[in-house]
């Protein structure tokens, strides 16, 4: 790749490393461009602000399924694989893993296309969350199950 001088080394385009195809399988919930204030000063997008976005799309499956509220009750997994930068753009995938009585547990999987070199993929991270449905005191309450 040509050097481009202008350009701070943190900020000079790359082949991301592990170039991934998105997933085929699961449904693309969110996609979000982080933005400077949400990084530290190397230009690293903060974990706190990448949980918080995998929280939101990981609740959307459940939030159908439950048709009401439903509150985030383990964070069972979460695993940062590749740093997040500035100027990404997150693609957030997910999937249904199990259905319980009252809670719905799914995985997430983030991929970033780096803004240097878009149309390529690497996963930055993945999370299996649990939600509980409730009602409307916060208690637990049934999931319902899915019209035949």
């Amino acid at each position: 790749m040509p050097d481009t001088p202008d350009m701070p080394d943190t900020q000079k385009p790359s082949q991301p490393a592990h170039a991934v195809a998105l997933p085929q399988d699961q449904e693309l919930v969110l996609k979000v461009i982080p933005m400077p204030g949400d990084s530290n000063a190397n230009g690293d997008i903060f974990g706190g602000w990448v949980m918080a976005q995998v929280d939101m799309a990981g609740s959307v499956i459940p939030a159908r399924l439950a048709q009401g509220r439903i509150a985030t009750v383990a964070v069972n997994e979460f695993v940062f694989k590749q740093p997040v930068r500035v100027g990404d753009i997150l693609s957030f995938y997910s999937s249904l893993q199990r259905v319980g009585r009252t809670s719905i547990t799914v995985k997430v999987e983030v991929y970033a296309e780096r803004f240097w070199s878009q149309g390529q993929y690497v996963k930055v991270t993945e999370a299996l969350l649990t939600y509980v449905a409730i009602d409307e005191r916060g208690q637990p309450r049934e999931v319902p199950k899915p019209k035949a």
